[in-house]
């Protein structure tokens, strides 16, 4: 097993401690266990270490006191990759936006950024925004006398809203070590039926994949942990590691991993 070498690429990390006596796992490494991978840690610990440095970027995990930027805790993800030189390295990625950003050097870039300022979904968001400030400036003339014209924009609103979700499951793509690209809304409608949860594609374990069946590295192990304070809805541990998701995860990690034998 040889370590990535440095500067080879600026989104594969070298080990910084020997990993030279560490075994691979028999298989990849499965994203649904609960305690990851010995290497899969490593390379966990030395992105947290890394987190704990100056940055050229700003989010609140909640350990500034003085900030006055919402407090938001992350998920971050590992994947220990292998490239086709055998030198091994790991990746890095992040659930969601991170400083109100889905794209942040260091970390692998997101399936889709739909905060593009070119993209259709800003076009359809200013639209959305018109329908709703009409409706608001119907409502205070006088609503009664309005309500036909109310409830007939609340129905284009409605019916915008939904076309402009499925048009966004549709832009995300997911590939597998096949390249096989399938989108969020046919993965989902395939495995269980049902339209794509709220968020779903943009969690950190998905990236990581993409990522390495782009640049044909092969999968090893990984490791996904919370960093910061929990949220309300969920309770999360900083530095604990959590498997992947089974509501927003699965079904795409069905499609990404396929004829991968897993740990």
């Amino acid at each position: 097993m040889n370590s990535y070498p440095i500067g080879h690429d600026n989104l594969i990390t070298p080990f910084e401690l020997p990993i030279e006596d560490i075994p691979y796992p028999l298989n990849c490494a499965n994203p649904f266990n609960t305690v990851p991978h010995e290497l899969g840690k490593m390379a966990a610990e030395q992105l947290q270490r890394t987190l704990t440095l100056p940055k050229s970027w700003i989010h609140n995990f909640g350990f500034d006191i003085e900030s006055s930027e919402p407090i938001i805790g992350k998920m971050f993800g590992v994947l220990v990759v292998k490239d086709q030189n055998n030198n091994t390295g790991f990746i890095s990625a992040f659930s969601g936006k991170m400083a109100g950003r889905y794209d942040i050097a260091g970390f692998v870039p997101p399936i889709y950024d739909s905060l593009a300022s070119d993209g259709f979904l800003t076009a359809g968001m200013i639209t959305l925004g018109k329908m709703i400030d009409q409706i608001k400036k119907l409502e205070l003339e006088n609503p009664e006398e309005n309500k036909s014209k109310i409830n007939s924009l609340k129905r284009q609103r409605s019916l915008h809203s939904s076309e402009l979700q499925d048009q966004l499951f549709q832009h995300y793509l997911f590939i597998n070590q096949y390249q096989e690209e399938k989108s969020l809304h046919d993965i989902f409608y395939d495995f269980l039926k049902i339209r794509p949860s709220s968020g779903a594609g943009d969690c950190a374990l998905p990236k990581l994949l993409q990522y390495a069946f782009k640049q044909k590295l092969q999968p090893i192990a990984m490791a996904e942990f919370w960093w910061g304070l929990s949220p309300k809805s969920i309770y999360r541990e900083h530095q604990s590691y959590y498997p992947a998701c089974k509501e927003k995860c699965e079904p795409i990690l069905q499609h990404m991993l396929k004829g991968i034998i897993l740990d």
